[in-house]
């Protein structure tokens, strides 16, 4: 049986759901600077910006994230928490009037309250796949609407209000804004800080809440969704003789670049070089760059390797 067509007498519910299931759409954004320069168009992932929105999941995602956000803190005093009351208020008998043990039960002016509330928390369960299905709806009824946009970095050279303020109205934003930062974005963070229709949240904090509660929201290249990333790290590695003179310096830098789903595709390894000679100067420099690039499968399908080196001599000239 092909993708096209189903059994619905053998099919299972969850079959049939995934098979009626509209098709995702696919949705460009314009890709633009910080001031406004148009930067050509984007096409946006479909399966996080083109799916129908899933109402129910998103309202239980929602209440959920409220609910846990409720402190809990509320409490009342039960009748043995309440001070005094501990000797009877009256005899047993002969009084007329009803037996009572206690001047703190609850039937009693400034007794203990019967049924109170008491700390609590309000948290509730939510399955991953629930969260990641509610994000996406939300990101997708933003983008139905238009109202995603894409920055290719935020430039401030120092933190400043009045910058933000000129590129916001540069890029058409108008209402309440969402912008996704990374952990690098500390100056536009603080550019925005004092803007009360602003909102800042770092790319792995982006939830579905802060996205309905905003008109607009804002990615740079890096907090795009779907988008391919680069994840870079480096080791530099100081090798001494034995009376201690560095003879060797070797920077090691691994880039790996991820797809839309996160997968590995590339692997990019650069290896420095340089020797040092007894006067404490550059003797040689070897570069070494390994290229590796995967399949949607991971398996390795090209390795290329390219090896440069060149003498002191030679590297001062190339400066000059």
């Amino acid at each position: 049986m092909s993708s096209d067509t189903i059994d619905f007498e053998t099919a299972s519910p969850s079959e049939i759901r995934r098979f009626l299931r509209p098709a995702p759409e696919h949705r460009t954004v314009t890709r633009r600077s910080m001031d406004g320069i148009d930067l050509g168009e984007v096409d946006l992932d479909p399966e996080t910006f083109g799916i129908e929105p899933n109402q129910a999941v998103l309202h239980q995602v929602v209440t959920a994230q409220l609910a846990a956000a409720r402190a809990g803190t509320q409490s009342t005093k039960t009748r043995s928490e309440v001070r005094g009351g501990g000797a009877k208020p009256f005899r047993q008998k002969g009084t007329g009037r009803a037996r009572a043990g206690s001047s703190r039960s609850p039937v009693w002016i400034g007794g203990g309250v019967a049924l109170g509330p008491k700390p609590r928390s309000y948290a509730q369960k939510t399955p991953k796949k629930m969260k990641a299905l509610a994000l996406r709806s939300a990101l997708s009824d933003r983008a139905a609407i238009g109202n995603v946009a894409l920055v290719d970095q935020w430039s401030f050279e120092a933190p400043s209000t009045k910058a933000a303020v000129a590129s916001l109205a540069a890029l058409g934003l108008e209402g309440r804004v969402l912008v996704v930062l990374t952990e690098d974005d500390f100056v536009a963070d603080r550019s925005f800080a004092n803007l009360q229709t602003v909102q800042t949240l770092l790319v792995n904090e982006l939830n579905a809440y802060d996205i309905l509660v905003n008109d607009w929201v804002v990615f740079t290249d890096e907090t795009l969704p779907g988008s391919p990333k680069v994840f870079s790290a480096t080791e530099v590695e100081v090798v001494e003789d034995a009376d201690g003179n560095v003879v060797e310096i070797v920077e090691t830098e691994v880039d790996v670049v991820t797809d839309a789903k996160g997968r590995v595709t590339e692997i990019v390894e650069t290896e420095v070089d340089e020797v040092i000679d007894a006067d404490g100067g550059v003797a040689g420099i070897v570069e070494t760059e390994v290229d590796i690039t995967l399949d949607a499968d991971g398996q390795v399908t090209s390795v290329t390797a390219t090896v440069d080196g060149e003498s002191a001599d030679e590297a001062e000239g190339n400066e000059s």
